[in-house]
C-alpha cells in the first residue's frame, strides 16, 4: 500500500513538474506567436547549417549542393514546412508587407541588383540583429549586416510569410 502510494504521489509531482515547466517555457505568449517564433527560429536554424555552401546562379530547386539567393530561401521553407515559389521576384508577392522598422527573424527581404534594376534581384532571410542569411558572389551561404552599404543602399521590401 506504500509503495502504490509513493508511486501515485511521483506520478503527480512528475506530471506537475512537466506542466509547469512547459508553461514557464511558453511564458505568457499566446500559442499562435509562440509558433510563429519558433518556426521563424527554425528557418534561421535550418539555413546556418547551409553556410558556406557555393552560390550558384539558377541552382536547382531542391538540392543543396550549391544555391542562388531564391532556391535557398525556398529550400529552407520547405525544410521548415512553408512552400514557396522558386524565384525572388515570385517569393516578393507573398506574405504580408513588413516595413523595414518592423522586420521579424524569419521575414524575408528583398533587394535590387545591378542586373534587375529596380525591381527584385535578391532575396534573403531576416535573421534578427540587423543581418541578413542568404547567398550571394563568393563566400556562398552567409550573415550579413542588413546595414552593409551595398544590401543597405539596395534594399526594396519585405514579407512576412510565418
Amino acid at each position: 500500500m506504500i509503495k502504490g502510494h509513493l508511486f501515485r504521489k511521483i506520478a503527480v509531482v512528475g506530471i506537475s513538474a512537466v506542466i509547469g515547466f512547459t508553461s514557464l517555457s511558453l511564458g505568457h505568449a499566446p500559442k499562435a506567436e509562440a509558433a510563429k517564433v519558433t518556426t521563424a527560429s527554425k528557418v534561421i536554424s535550418i539555413g546556418d547549417n547551409y553556410l558556406g555552401v557555393k552560390y550558384k546562379l539558377g541552382a536547382k530547386s531542391g538540392i543543396s549542393t550549391a544555391f542562388d539567393c531564391s532556391s535557398f530561401t525556398q529550400y529552407v521553407f520547405k525544410k521548415a514546412g512553408i512552400s514557396l515559389p522558386r524565384t525572388s521576384a515570385a517569393q516578393a508577392k507573398k506574405g504580408k508587407a513588413v516595413s523595414r522598422k518592423n522586420l521579424k527573424k524569419g521575414d524575408l527581404v528583398f533587394f535590387s541588383t545591378p542586373s534587375s534594376g529596380k525591381r527584385v534581384g535578391h532575396v534573403g532571410i531576416y535573421a534578427g540583429n540587423n543581418k541578413i542569411l542568404h547567398t550571394y558572389g563568393k563566400g556562398g551561404v552567409k550573415f550579413t549586416s542588413l546595414g552593409n552599404s551595398y544590401w543597405n543602399s539596395h534594399y526594396l521590401s519585405a514579407k512576412r510569410v510565418l
